[in-house]
């Protein structure tokens, strides 16, 4: 939660950062910008200016995206750095490996990459590597093999821990319950989704019954149909739950509607400012909390990472240390798949008393 509050120290600066550089109408869209030279607490932007700094997003006209990339921009060009934010128009590899090719091609000093497959972009970013470039993964990992480090959210286990008693206590602790996810390929979710069934095998959770892992692709449109489809399949389903902030909001809004939410409630991880209208503890309300971290300092965090990769402050290594920014200090930690993380903080739960505090900040 410490972390999680954090994000308010840069709140003033919000509307500016989401103008000019959001991606909704884009596809394929580079956004480039260079700001001054103003220095940033405990950076060295002597050393970060003229460097160009380059995010993949895993795809356009997602809010969450847009401002983990406001972020990231945010503290780039604070540093005295350049900024390019790259939008695929859908969560596809392959929009990804054409934007990553074509950055080795502008020769750009970093590339932080929220993926859209843990394994199939490791070419274009072995190439990005030999050619010099910093590669780290942000929100969702690639493989040890392509990254230097990945920023994490929060823990893979602490996640999907926090998911599964989440849909335990709303639950009542038995029946039906769904997953709707992104794309099957989607590293992050994959990771909390096996989390949840290796958690879900200890006798606390033996009365509930994972009846469908859906997958909504991220596109609001099929998040809707996939929740229409779960609802018809399942008739006796209690809880849906979506680790994704496009499924989350879809899925309570069918619910909503179809004036379910006495008998089907959903959970996962979610925006305060898409969610506010959903959660309560009436029955008219289908969301009786939801969880989610902070994505500006999701992407503040890549960008710090960036930094400090591209000054030869770390090399990616576990136990290295650096300072980012009034952020504070990180550690980077080995991750579970041999290679390396440094993690954002906590899940922060989100209801009833709190969700009008939040929905206005992001």
């Amino acid at each position: 939660m410490k972390r999680v509050l954090s994000l308010l120290l840069g709140m003033v600066m919000m509307a500016a950062l989401m103008t000019g550089c959001s991606g909704n109408d884009s596809k394929d869209t580079e956004v480039t910008k260079t700001s001054s030279s103003e220095s940033v607490s405990n950076q060295d932007s002597g050393a970060t200016s003229g460097r160009t700094f380059a995010i993949v997003v895993r795809s356009a006209g997602n809010p969450y995206a847009e401002k983990e990339a406001s972020g990231f921009r945010e503290v780039i060009e604070e540093a005295g750095g350049t900024c390019i934010i790259k939008y695929p128009e859908s969560a596809t590899v392959e929009g990804q490996i054409t934007m990553i090719n074509e950055l080795v091609a502008q020769n750009v000093d970093a590339i932080a990459i929220a993926s859209n497959d843990y394994d199939a972009l490791q070419p274009a970013l072995e190439a990005a590597m030999k050619a010099g470039i910093k590669v780290s993964s942000v929100d969702s990992n690639v493989n040890a093999d392509s990254r230097m480090t990945f920023v994490n959210q929060a823990g893979v286990d602490e996640i999907g821990q926090t998911l599964m008693d989440a849909v335990y206590d709303i639950a009542g602790g038995e029946g039906q319950w769904a997953i709707l996810s992104a794309t099957s390929q989607a590293a992050n979710q994959n990771s909390w989704i096996e989390s949840m069934k290796s958690i879900m095998t200890e006798d606390k959770y033996l009365d509930l019954e994972l009846a469908e892992i859906a997958y909504g692709d991220d596109e609001y449109q099929k998040s809707v149909d996939e929740t229409q489809a779960l609802l018809q399949k399942y008739p006796g389903l209690k809880v849906i739950c979506a680790p994704t902030t496009v499924g989350i909001m879809a899925a309570a809004k069918v619910v909503k509607d179809q004036g379910l939410a006495g008998t089907v409630k959903v959970t996962g991880l979610g925006l305060p400012s898409e969610m506010a209208d959903y959660i309560g503890d009436d029955e008219e309300s289908p969301t009786p909390y939801m969880f989610l971290w902070n994505p500006i300092d999701v992407g503040r965090l890549s960008a710090y990472t960036s930094i400090a990769l591209v000054n030869g402050d770390i090399t990616g290594a576990a136990g290295e240390t650096f300072i980012a920014g009034d952020m504070g200090e990180y550690e980077i930690i080995e991750s579970d798949d041999g290679g390396t993380e440094v993690i954002v903080g906590p899940p922060y739960k989100f209801d009833s008393s709190n969700i009008d505090e939040w929905k206005d900040v992001y």
